[in-house]
């Protein structure tokens, strides 16, 4: 019985794992509630066969494994439209039970499947995380039990129903029990030129670059393992140490040519001292770069770090020329690659790279423009760096130009943030945590109706609001000893023993992240038409000022630094996708895809070019000051560099904070080096293949993608892995 719509379809069940659809558990599962009602309110053989076949042709036409949960509540539709009202009645409390009894161990059978590497929704959650070794086990299951604790303990019972229903999304709540933080912006210059205590060991500044480049891995490390997200250093703290080698150098070459009697011509000892201090730089950031790709933090990946490239920070001079050598050397070796156990070089993950492009190395003819050259061999080879423009963050961020924390999340100007010498402070600030807004699920909950729209706008913005009290109270009364890297010895702060975070929690010191996702598909929905057109800007840009407008009432009110934030979406992208098109079925344009659009980006399909798309986004990052990026989606650029420059310079001249998606794949079957694609499996399962081999087998192949303003190279869930397909070239 129903033995076609059996065959490899798939469908996920509770504790994540995906296995083949049965139509006879269906059937099973009807015949048992019909038995409990009087025969003349019972179905007849056809009508059981008749839901179930129209179930089974249901989950066998949909894009994506579909939920056991939906696959009930198809059931009970089924039932009720064949007026089967006794029978509808008695499944629905035959699942109340069931519910009743599984509720009493749920997280067991969820961490019992991470363990057995069953479960698919946590295997694909994170495209940098391997879920088969131990640590990334360890860490997952600490993240089952606090995500357990979150939902029946910590948080109240409407931001949970909101959040599983997909209205809002609680980001972390894996990490929420434990009361840790998102993102960090380290002050390695404190640290390094000040001292630092590592695992209760004084750290003194180092002598050497090399030495500076050794503690800088260490020091990452560990605030990776005290908080979840992203961090950031720059390269232009650790430049002062590079002429502190070179004096060291050149004192050892006069000391050397003294014993061996050769000539101090000074000219010469400056030559040798130069060969030797590059080779030094050399070294120093090949340990900053297979440190931190070999190193693995307690939650089971390689540190999330992002390393700023930005000449101007550092005085004109000698200085300046020392960064410029330290950026050259980081840029040749991330270009090179790292090889991976078949020894073959391919794209790293981490770090990120971020290269700020200015007046004196923009332009043909500019003081450093070899190097942007560089930058962009760089990225046409290995996806990055990404670029901010100096001239457009300096207007929308009062004169100033710093890094993100991480992929995109930007901390706010502040006028009570402030260095002793007057100047604005970024370098030991953080991200208390994010909740984003649905936006597409506010615009079809209000069916179009605009007046109905901004009532369940703010009052979603309410919802998220409470949420994001609940971080920052979560936070509240942390003492300072549970992370001494963080708050006792620089990254953060150099707070006393048994002192609590909490000042750090207030006038700006932190910001607290207010996301949003599905601006596009929200402007589909409520007028018809893309966010691209006239119309559509005009009232995209209004929903983004509500929520600044909510964010500045929070902060005035609170002394809390809301901020409005582009969330990077990875599974939340297919979760949303699937609570949507459980609530409003599948809306052309707006709910019938895996996944929804991150922020405000055009979406991956609408035809644009690259220099319209990131001038119309441009418009939007002013309105997404907590964090925001933009991408234009390239072919392979390697023997076209002059293309890339191109964007570099229009990104320079319109937007603040962008990059280019390139390809970099390998397939370790037939060597092909191209771009490996996405195509669909017997099942319907999308997968990846090698065009030349047609090899689909994930472990003999390296891709990398940008999924989220990082690259990810542990392939991605079938929601964003549609959106990967689904993507259309710029250029």
């Amino acid at each position: 019985m129903g033995e076609s719509v059996n065959v490899k379809t798939k469908i996920i069940k509770r504790n994540g794992r995906e296995v083949n659809f049965h139509i006879d558990k269906i059937v099973n599962a009807i015949k048992k509630a019909n038995k409990e009602v009087p025969k003349i309110h019972q179905m007849n053989e056809h009508q059981i066969l008749a839901v179930a076949e129209t179930i089974a042709r249901r989950v066998k036409e949909s894009s994506h494994a579909v939920n056991v949960e939906d696959i009930q509540d198809m059931v009970e539709t089924g039932i009720m439209e064949m007026r089967c009202y006794e029978v509808a009645q008695k499944y629905v409390r035959y699942r109340y039970k069931r519910e009743i009894s599984r509720k009493t161990n749920t997280t067991d059978n969820g961490i019992l499947a991470l363990i057995d590497q069953l479960n698919e929704e946590v295997k694909q959650e994170n495209s940098n995380k391997n879920p088969v070794i131990n640590s990334t086990q360890r860490d997952y299951m600490a993240g089952e039990v606090s995500k357990d604790l979150t939902k029946r303990v910590l948080l109240p019972e409407e931001i949970v129903k909101a959040h599983e229903e997909g209205i809002i999304h609680f980001h972390d709540s894996d990490y929420f029990a434990q009361r840790e933080h998102n993102c960090d912006l380290i002050n390695l210059e404190d640290m390094l030129q000040n001292g630092t205590v590592i695992s209760q060991t004084m750290i003194e500044k180092p002598h050497s670059f090399f030495t500076a480049c050794n503690v800088t891995t260490q020091i990452v490390a560990q605030v990776a393992s005290n908080q979840y997200g992203g961090q950031s250093f720059s390269l232009a703290h650790l430049a002062p140490f590079v002429d502190l080698s070179r004096q060291k150098i050149r004192e050892q070459v006069i000391e050397e040519r003294k014993e061996t009697g050769e000539p101090m011509d000074e000219k010469i000892i400056d030559t040798i001292t130069e060969r030797r201090l590059k080779n030094e730089v050399k070294n120093g950031i090949q340990t900053i770069q297979y440190q931190l790709i070999t190193l693995m933090t307690c939650n089971g990946q390689a540190p999330f770090v992002t390393v700023f490239m930005y000449l101007d920070e550092v005085p004109e001079g000698r200085t300046r020329d020392d960064l410029a050598m330290i950026i050259e050397e980081a840029l040749r070796q991330r270009m090179q690659g790292v090889k991976n156990e078949k020894g073959v070089w391919v794209t790293p993950a981490f770090p990120k790279l971020i290269y700020v492009l200015d007046e004196d190395n923009v332009r043909e003819g500019t003081p450093y423009y070899d190097l942007t050259v560089l930058a962009a061999e760089c990225t046409a080879k290995r996806m990055v760096p990404d670029y901010i423009s100096a001239k457009k963050m300096r207007e929308l961020k009062n004169g100033n130009v710093y890094t993100c924390m991480g992929c995109r999340s930007f901390l706010t100007v502040e006028e009570s943030q402030k260095n002793p010498d007057g100047s604005y402070k970024f370098y030991g600030r953080f991200n208390q945590g994010v909740v984003t807004i649905n936006l597409v699920d506010v615009a079809c909950t209000s069916e179009g109706d605009m007046d109905r729209f901004w009532e369940i706008l703010d009052e979603r913005l309410e919802l998220c609001h409470r949420a994001l009290r609940c971080r920052h109270e979560r936070l509240l009364g942390t003492v300072s000893d549970v992370a001494p890297i963080l708050w006792q010895h620089g990254a953060l702060a150099r707070l006393k023993k048994g002192e609590v975070i909490d000042p750090l929690l207030y006038n700006g010191y932190s910001t607290i992240s207010l996301g949003y996702a599905g601006l596009y598909e929200m402007c589909v929905r409520m007028l018809g038409q893309s966010h691209t057109s006239e119309e559509g800007k005009e009232f995209s840009l209004k929903v983004m000022q509500r929520l600044n407008d909510k964010c500045k009432e929070w902060k005035e009110a609170e002394r809390i630094s809301y901020s409005v934030y582009g969330t990077p979406m990875e599974s939340t992208t297919y979760k949303f996708a699937k609570a949507l098109q459980k609530r409003f079925g599948k809306i052309p344009g707006v709910t019938d895809k895996n996944y929804i659009t991150n922020s405000y980006h055009v979406h991956v399909t609408e035809e644009i070019d690259a220099f319209n798309k990131l001038k119309f986004e441009a418009d939007f990052q002013k309105l997404s000051p907590g964090g925001a990026i933009s991408y234009v989606e390239v072919p392979n650029m390697q023997q076209n560099i002059p293309a890339v420059i191109s964007v570099m310079q229009f990104i320079y001249d319109n937007i603040m904070y962008a990059e280019l998606n390139t390809k970099s794949d390998y397939c370790e079957v037939c060597g092909y080096d191209g771009e490996i694609k996405i195509v669909k499996d017997e099942s319907g399962k999308l997968v990846w293949e090698c065009p030349n081999c047609k090899n689909r087998d994930q472990s003999k192949m390296s891709v990398a993608r940008r999924t989220c303003g990082y690259i990810g190279t542990q392939f991605w869930n079938q929601g964003r892995t549609q959106e990967i397909k689904d993507r259309v070239l710029h250029l």
